[in-house]
């Protein structure tokens, strides 16, 4: 039998698409070079983790990609479109939902109320229709505390909040940084469940920042980085114990 070429392409395996590519990115804190040559790319669908110890870039990487900070040079490219010079909030409505270290919910605005400013991220035009029942599916707790202050919440109540806040305005990309910090190890494992169920069930994309080891293991990938670089990366599967000790034991 013939076998044409538009068959041997059919049958080429599928590559992914890379739905936020980083290439030779450097950042500085004035004459600082803190992030130096960053390369990083994280797959549609895919959870990517980030670790190293405190003061290595993790947080100045994350700032970038949101335009909050401005790298000296290099590139950052979010489904084939390069964000260098794009605002914050442009990125944020080209669907790239940012959860920042410390949660940053408004301690005097209700839950719901909280939620709803989630749709500000939606694109132009994008139709609003309130909170939909996925958010709640994913953090039961928040359905039973619409109407308490976003204050009276205790820390993983706000992690969960501010997640399903980033999650309202519908992002390709979550970038979590450090979700479990301070957070009791219970809380930790629904935090776990719900962000591995939203790259399996939703195609939505992951990036974080991440120290503890369980919630590690839950990406895809990792990347390592020391003194402002990315020094390892890999299949999480593949993590070996060498690698744990030197950039996630304290």
């Amino acid at each position: 039998m013939l076998t044409t070429n538009s068959d041997l392409k059919d049958r080429q395996p599928q590559v992914p698409q890379a739905m936020l590519k980083i290439s030779d990115l450097n950042t500085y804190y004035g004459e600082s070079h803190i992030l130096r040559n960053i390369d990083l790319t994280v797959e549609s669908g895919q959870m990517v983790c980030l670790i190293g110890r405190n003061g290595v870039g993790k947080t100045t990487l994350l700032k970038s990609i949101m335009g909050l900070i401005k790298p000296k040079s290099g590139s950052i490219v979010f489904d084939n479109e390069l964000l260098n010079r794009r605002s914050t909030d442009q990125r944020a409505r080209l669907g790239i939902g940012y959860v920042p270290q410390g949660r940053e919910i408004i301690p005097r605005l209700t839950v719901k109320d909280n939620l709803l400013l989630g749709l500000e991220a939606l694109p132009k035009g994008a139709q609003a229709d309130g909170i939909p029942a996925e958010i709640f599916e994913l953090f039961p707790v928040l359905q039973t505390m619409l109407m308490r202050m976003g204050g009276d919440l205790s820390g993983g109540q706000q992690q969960q909040l501010a997640i399903a806040r980033a999650l309202m305005g519908r992002p390709r990309l979550l970038v979590l940084d450090e979700p479990t910090e301070g957070i009791q190890p219970s809380i930790i494992l629904e935090i776990e469940a719900a962000v591995r169920r939203i790259t399996q069930t939703k195609g939505i994309s992951v990036l974080l920042v991440e120290q503890h080891l369980h919630f590690v293991r839950q990406a895809d990938r990792y990347y390592a980085m020391q003194k402002g670089g990315i020094v390892a990366s890999g299949a999480t599967s593949d993590l070996s114990n060498e690698v744990v000790q030197k950039f996630l034991a304290v």
